[in-house]
């Protein structure tokens, strides 16, 4: 749901379709920033033997700007080469893959990492990088750690690098919110009461391809410098990921093998969760996913008048009845989402990238860590999680529901009031997929095709 399937060209081409962004200071590694883009949503691990890859036509980009005018300052680029040891068989393996380079693994993929700078400077990092298999099952790949780990490749420049499948870490309960906009903790109060349950994680067990990059802080700020001062300015980036084709599509009829051509143009794109999913309406969905973000002033009347805030009085009747009587601009939403929050709406904290509008994930590099981390982030005390960035285990569905339910709207109009209920807002789900890493590349072990159904990850 992050943005799963959120648009319906993109639904058609899974390979290229953003599902979640990352942003945040490594807890490692204070002094790098850890990026993570994924792609390829809702994977189901037994799902060969043709089974999920990144797509060699697709240029995969995580954009950083930090000049205060949205536009890409930075670009790591990823291309990625698909390979066929053996041509006579239909299998993914022949045997055990007890390593990234055995030859029993008949259908390897290689990338290179680019990094690009405004004007155009390139410098090529790394070419023909292993991406490790995925994880078929306990015959085929017996210790799937261990594969994972050898593809975690080290850069020059103190970086690191990791291209491959991972579990799916975001945590939402899809089957109740896209039934008409319902909580299972709070279905008594629907306009269409069941009874209350606890929530269903609508992605447990899936798979997603993850590309994650840990670099200097001061690869990635302005003038790079490593800034100390969470009010600095220069401490603000902003980020977002993308996915581009070429411009024309050939069809071959003879190899079966489509051939693109043209410029890289964007067919999805990502920063903060849930953008494009739930405030842009269905009919311009396609043309956000083509837009640059430094265009995006034109969407934010969708994010100053959310569709979800007024639909949730109707959903719950009597619920929210200061949300439903509030017909102004959402400026709390607008400063989280579409410019970063300023200096002075929360003491010693700004993520502020200046009055362009955009999506963009933004992360403030000079708030360290937390020694106790807070899944809720900011809104809960902690200013190293959302909306500062974004670490994999932050509870984004709720942070925010609540926040559209009118939680954060007190921090720029004191007049308002939230409702008793929108403190309580949750879906009721966690991650109980796969565990988070506490090391690089920080998601857990993908899901293994023979173990599936049976809840729990083996390796």
């Amino acid at each position: 749901m992050s943005s799963h399937r959120e648009a319906p060209e993109i639904s058609k081409d899974p390979a290229a379709d953003n599902t979640d962004v990352y942003a945040f200071v490594s807890p490692d590694r204070p002094d790098t920033v850890t990026l993570i883009a994924n792609f390829l949503p809702f994977q189901s691990p037994q799902g060969g033997p043709n089974f999920y890859e990144f797509a060699d036509e697709v240029a995969y980009d995580i954009h950083i700007s930090n000049s205060g005018d949205a536009r890409d300052d930075v670009t790591y680029r990823f291309r990625f080469t698909t390979r066929i040891r053996n041509k006579e068989t239909f299998l993914y393996n022949t045997g055990p893959i007890t390593s990234i380079s055995d030859p029993a693994w008949n259908r390897p993929q290689f990338y290179s990492v680019t990094r690009i700078t405004r004007g155009g400077r390139r410098e090529v990092l790394a070419t023909s990088l292993a991406v490790p298999p995925v994880n078929v099952g306990v015959r085929s790949t017996p210790n799937y750690p261990e594969l994972a780990k050898q593809a975690i490749h080290t850069l020059p420049g103190n970086r690191k690098v990791f291209a491959g499948q991972r579990a799916e870490g975001f945590f939402v309960d899809l089957g109740s919110i896209f039934d008409l906009g319902a909580l299972r903790p709070f279905n008594p109060a629907h306009l269409l009461p069941l009874v209350a349950t606890a929530g269903v994680n609508g992605t447990q067990g899936l798979n997603v391809h993850s590309i994650a990059l840990q670099v200097p802080i001061t690869d990635l700020t302005a003038g790079g410098v490593r800034p100390t001062d969470p009010m600095d300015p220069k401490a603000v980036i902003g980020v977002y990921a993308s996915a581009s084709r070429r411009a024309v599509t050939v069809r071959n009829t003879e190899s079966g093998n489509p051939s693109e051509i043209g410029p890289f143009l964007p067919v999805s794109r990502l920063g903060n969760p849930l953008f494009n999913e739930v405030i842009v309406p269905m009919a311009v969905k396609d043309r956000w996913n083509v837009t640059e973000p430094e265009d995006d002033a034109q969407f934010a009347r969708y994010v100053a008048q959310p569709e979800l805030a007024k639909l949730l009085p109707v959903l719950y009747p009597g619920v929210f009845p200061n949300l439903s009587a509030y017909t102004k601009d959402r400026a709390d939403l607008l400063a989280i989402l579409m410019t970063g929050i300023p200096a002075g709406v929360v003491p010693g904290f700004q993520n502020y990238t200046g009055p362009v509008q955009a999506d963009l994930l933004r992360l403030n590099v000079a708030v360290p860590p937390s020694a106790s981390p807070n899944p809720l982030g900011l809104v809960a005390g902690d200013p190293a999680g959302f909306p500062n960035g974004r670490r994999v285990f932050d509870d984004v569905t709720t942070v925010e529901l609540r926040a559209v339910a009118g939680l954060t709207l007190p921090l720029v109009d004191p007049s308002f009031t939230p409702d008793a209920a929108t403190s309580a807002i949750t879906d009721g789900t966690s991650n109980t997929h796969s565990p988070y890493l506490d090391v690089f590349p920080y998601l857990g072990e993908p899901a293994g095709g023979y173990q599936a159904g049976t809840g729990s990850v083996q390796s």
